[in-house]
């Protein structure tokens, strides 16, 4: 408890603790071991994730980096070449795994909002030649996290995918917030799969779950991501646990996103202060604020802390909110006029 009230924590979405109603799902879940591929609310999770994004098998793994590792390394050979925007997950905070787990070359294209289209995916591919990484996969981040929650056009996906399969390449989605895009889009999570091959979808961002993500895609590619999980240590044993609260999630936390999305939408429109900026459409549930002067982005977080507010400094005078599960109706004035009082 801060001075000004209950803490609001909108440094990210994954601060959020599981809800009474999860615990219970959770202690009550039916479990068994899942390595050896009989966790039944394991495999009910996997089953339900491959439904719902319309791909013919699922994987749980403990978290979105995996699942991002795992893609890259079952659709691709050392030496490949791989294809991404700038500011894509995969290539700014996964700890440089795809050189280290897959040996592939990374190839960072930027894309203004992170919406890679085709044209600049063609144009950074490298030719059938010999002192080249041969392509082999596009990856593509929806939402785009850095670009502060936006939406991918899904023309653009499906005009990426339609194009990079007539060459014969795979492409991965990071679709952390994927659900953001579909309540917040009106597309179904099938809709904005079908173009791809591979999804990653994670359960402790918005929808509240304390551990992990799924990969869904073609039964051939998720055996071969089977096998790097266990190379990876990423078989978890009685892990129907933790499904069960990404269970729960599905049927009691999707739907709700939508007050993040309005929430951060209140808090963008919402102040006024002359230093202070969003410089981004918001999609969701995330607020990029860019702020003038040096080392403002550390004052800010400092400001906002000291009003009972947690923020995330997002590189230089980038300062991030997000809005999520653990927070209230009642907390945007406070985050608005907390912004406000900001000091010169």
């Amino acid at each position: 408890m801060s001075a000004h009230g209950h803490f609001i924590d909108m440094r990210s979405d994954t601060v959020t603790k599981p809800t009474p109603g999860m615990l219970k799902a959770m202690c009550e879940a039916e479990v068994g071991d899942d390595v050896l591929g009989d966790d039944p609310t394991v495999q009910r999770l996997q089953e339900r994730v491959a439904a719902l994004l319309g791909k013919e098998a699922g994987l749980y793994v403990p978290s979105g980096t995996m699942s991002n590792q795992l893609a890259v390394k079952a659709q691709t050979s050392p030496g490949d070449q791989v294809v991404l925007e700038d500011g894509a997950h995969i290539y700014r905070y996964e700890a440089g795994a795809p050189a280290v787990l897959s040996g592939v070359q990374l190839t960072c294209v930027e894309a203004p909002g992170g919406w890679l289209g085709w044209e600049r995916v063609s144009g950074a591919l490298n030719g059938d030649n010999v002192h080249c990484a041969p392509p082999s996969l596009v990856c593509l981040e929806n939402t785009h996290n850095r670009a502060g929650g936006r939406i991918i056009p899904q023309d653009l996906v499906a005009e990426v995918g339609a194009q990079a399969h007539l060459r014969g390449l795979r492409v991965h989605l990071d679709g952390a917030r994927l659900w953001h895009a579909h309540v917040a889009g009106g597309l179904s999570l099938a809709e904005l799969a079908a173009p791809v091959d591979t999804v990653s979808v994670c359960f402790s961002k918005g929808l509240g779950a304390p551990v992990g993500s799924v990969l869904v895609g073609d039964r051939a590619s998720l055996a071969r991501a089977y096998r790097f999980r266990k190379m990876l240590g990423g078989g978890m044993r009685q892990s129907g646990l933790l499904a069960a609260a990404c269970l729960y999630a599905l049927d009691h936390n999707l739907a709700r996103l939508a007050d993040d999305h309005a929430r951060a939408a209140a808090i963008a429109a919402g102040f006024s202060h002359p230093r202070l900026s969003v410089n981004h459409p918001v999609d969701t549930n995330i607020v990029i604020i860019d702020v003038t002067g040096q080392a403002a982005e550390a004052a800010l977080v400092a400001h906002l802390a000291g009003q009972g507010i947690l923020a995330l400094a997002f590189g230089p005078g980038r300062v991030r909110l997000v809005p999520n599960l653990e927070n209230r109706d009642e907390d945007i004035p406070r985050v608005i006029a907390a912004l406000d009082g900001f000091a010169a």
